[in-house]
């Protein structure tokens, strides 16, 4: 006979290892169990909040929005090229320069304009005024420079015009 015999039968010995193996699981099922239980009640407060939306219903619509505003911001974006596109060809640098052209007039009544877009590409008209007559002309820009003979005042307007601080788009 066996030394643990002795003491209690064999059948005992394995009925007691299952039995404290039994009481092992049903503590850590206790203890799984209540884990489960704070996570539901987590998750229940995560799906539902104080007005009663849903999350997923509530991230579906924001999903919807963010959705619509992107497509609102690639009009937006589309919209604002064209706009730039305009705007780098349009006239938004002008300068004025009055002159007297003849030493016996009495005041600057000629003078020379500079219409510049942000390339440097336009006009610059001129008016020659005198006491029997008056003479305008215009001479086409190509980046600052003109292949027409430019007086001193339309040289002084052009150079004005390109040296104004416009915001570059």
């Amino acid at each position: 006979m066996n030394s643990l015999e002795q003491i209690m039968p064999l059948t005992w010995w394995a009925i007691l290892i299952l039995g404290a193996i039994s009481l092992i699981l049903l503590i850590w099922l206790i203890v799984i169990n209540s884990k489960l239980s704070k996570f539901k009640k987590a998750y229940l407060s995560l799906q539902s909040f104080m007005d009663g939306n849903s999350l997923d219903r509530l991230l579906g619509n924001y999903l919807s929005e963010v959705e619509q505003l992107r497509k609102g911001l690639k009009d937006s974006e589309k919209r604002i090229e064209k706009t730039e596109a305009k705007l780098r060809v349009s006239v938004d640098r002008t300068e004025l320069i009055r002159f007297n052209a003849f030493e016996n007039m009495g005041s600057d009544l000629s003078f020379a304009l500079a219409l510049l877009n942000q390339e440097g590409n336009g006009v610059v008209l001129s008016s020659i005024n005198s006491r029997e007559e008056s003479r305008v002309y215009a001479k086409p820009l190509t980046n600052g420079e003109s292949s027409y003979h430019l007086s001193e005042e339309e040289k002084k307007a052009i150079t004005k015009a390109k040296s104004k601080d416009i915001v570059k788009i």
